[in-house]
């Protein structure tokens, strides 16, 4: 797998443009719906006195998008910004909405965020002595790991999952555990995890987020559900 920019020497950020973005098709799930959250914690732009301003910047591209952007990519185009000047903060904001609507092939959102929503309360798989799930109890499955599919370098996340279904938790663990040397972005976890509960256990309702950490300032945080408005929303559980 051939990527612009991911696997070599960093490209000279000033330089950067909407050519600089990296699409990757996205292998759609028809079975549900979705959001995938972008945090990038280290985001700057100059204001009108060409000083800095450092903001944490959220972009929310749908699950039914053409593409997907390739994460270092989009860490270049974003840096791109250090030394570009905008009268007013919605200017940044439409420039970069412009430029992901089009690599992506959707609508996006983007915004800047001041303050994140907490975790929610959770029963933490890892260390529960239920044999099966409860229903409609938020689910936390901690250290969850896998392969980036270029680079190999190891992934982190904490899956959280809502259904009304009775999952077997011995089930659930191992296979969430048997990610740990697969290769595949985020957002093909989260769909694969999403995909494999539902055809199991056939619940009215499943929903499902990846709380991956962050490498080099971006998270990327993919939400999948059988609803329409999906329950997880942009949280951290980090949140300092």
């Amino acid at each position: 797998m051939t990527r612009k920019h991911l696997g070599k020497a960093s490209s000279n950020y000033s330089s950067a443009s909407f050519k600089t973005l990296d699409p990757i098709p996205r292998a759609l799930n028809s079975d549900s719906f979705g959001v995938d959250f972008w945090n990038a914690y280290e985001f700057t732009y100059l204001d009108k006195n060409k000083l800095p301003v450092l903001k944490v910047l959220e972009i929310a591209v749908p699950s039914n998008s053409k593409n997907i952007v390739e994460s270092k990519s989009l860490k270049i185009y974003l840096n791109s910004f250090y030394k570009k000047k905008y009268i007013y903060q919605k200017d940044v904001l439409t420039v970069i909405k412009k430029d992901l609507d089009k690599i992506t092939g959707s609508s996006i959102k983007v915004r800047f965020v001041n303050k994140y929503i907490n975790e929610p309360d959770s029963i933490n798989l890892n260390n529960t002595k239920l044999k099966n799930t409860p229903s409609n109890k938020i689910l936390l499955f901690s250290g969850f790991r896998s392969i980036c599919p270029v680079t190999a370098q190891p992934d982190f996340a904490n899956i959280y999952i809502l259904t009304e279904a009775k999952i077997d938790i011995s089930w659930l663990n191992n296979f969430l555990v048997s990610y740990k040397d697969k290769g595949d972005f985020h957002e093909q976890c989260i769909e694969g995890i999403f995909s494999k509960i539902n055809t199991k256990y056939e619940p009215k309702n499943l929903d499902i987020i990846g709380r991956f950490m962050r490498r080099g300032g971006i998270d990327i945080n993919p939400v999948r559900s059988l609803n329409k408005k999906p329950f997880f929303t942009n949280f951290r559980f980090f949140n300092q």
